[in-house]
């Protein structure tokens, strides 16, 4: 649903609720009174927030491995307008939802909600709140401030939800083009030749999962993998591809046959610690939303596992195999 600024549809469904609707917003600090008119040129600094971001690192203290993540979306994009701000990919469902710079309010309703945005640009930061009004007795999230500041090192993001009452979780964000890609591992194809086979497994929830990796040739590796649910309907299936490069590996998934995504071989050889004959490949595009890490790993015992996730910490999705008839 498109954004409507004080739109007849949202203001009844305020009266509804009891809120006024020619109660003032509250102010924020460094925001200007609502109703004030729009800046005919963006302020000094803001156009660099402009584009797609995607989240690189957790900055938030005080986290725990398996806690590190986004503190909003993986991948979300800020449009840079004349007294505005435009937000797309935030988590709320809104698209080309529009802030204006000078406090006033956008409203836009739901079947469940309004939801209220208010945003100012101030001290070299871009700031926003979104506040929901429920009907009464309804539970949910109050209010979701966002603030945003361009820094050397990229896009510092901090979000703070309220309830539950807590610090801030804060990430770093940068334009893919300046994630830099990791440098490939010495391998070639035949090195993988571990992985060739057909293997399958059975998930927690009973659905069936299967890959089957061709042998290595031509400087290639290929595979279909497959999940079907317990009623026998395939749920997903994807394509996948490990290419020898001149620079080295390269992992190629394709989920549901859609756009292939890259990944570079970066490790290849068991972990410290690790069973002794435990074989191990690790693949990495840190400029993917998700997943930035698929790792492969082959027990002694014939046990093939997958890791996928973030490069750090979180808590990865994990799938394993045994080679069928095996």
């Amino acid at each position: 649903m498109r954004p409507r600024t004080r739109s007849a549809a949202a203001a009844a469904l305020l009266v509804a609720l009891g809120v006024a609707r020619t109660a003032p917003a509250q102010s924020e600090p460094g925001q200007s009174e609502p109703g004030q008119s729009a800046q005919a040129e963006p302020p000094a600094g803001i156009r660099a927030l402009d584009g797609e971001w995607v989240w690189v690192e957790d900055r938030t203290e005080g986290r725990r491995l398996e806690q590190l993540g986004p503190p909003m979306s993986l991948k979300f994009s800020l449009g840079v307008a004349a007294g505005a701000i435009v937000l797309n990919g935030h988590g709320s469902g809104h698209r080309d939802v529009r802030v204006a710079l000078d406090g006033s309010v956008t409203e836009i309703a739901d079947a469940d909600k309004v939801s209220r945005y208010r945003g100012a640009w101030h001290d070299d930061m871009f700031d926003y709140s979104v506040g929901f009004v429920r009907e009464a007795g309804a539970s949910g999230i109050g209010r979701i401030r966002r603030t945003f500041r361009i820094t050397d090192d990229g896009l510092i993001v901090g979000v703070t939800i309220d309830p539950p009452e807590g610090r801030e979780a804060v990430g770093l964000y940068r334009h893919v083009e300046d994630i830099a890609m990791p440098a490939p591992a010495k391998a070639t194809i035949a090195d993988l030749t571990w992985l060739a086979g057909a293997w399958v497994g059975t998930r927690s929830s009973g659905s069936s999962i299967e890959e089957r990796w061709s042998p290595p040739a031509g400087g290639a590796m290929l595979a279909v993998s497959r999940t079907v649910n317990t009623k026998g309907r395939m749920v997903a299936f994807e394509y996948l591809q490990i290419v020898e490069r001149e620079e080295g590996l390269v992992y190629i998934a394709q989920p549901g046959g859609g756009k292939p995504t890259e990944f570079v071989l970066t490790e290849l050889g068991s972990e410290p610690g690790a069973e002794p004959g435990t074989k191990r490949a690790v693949f990495d595009n840190p400029r993917h939303s998700y997943p930035k890490r698929i790792v492969y790993e082959l027990s002694p015992a014939g046990v093939l596992r997958a890791t996928v996730g973030f490069a750090k910490g979180g808590t990865p999705r994990r799938f394993e195999w045994r080679r069928e008839n095996g």
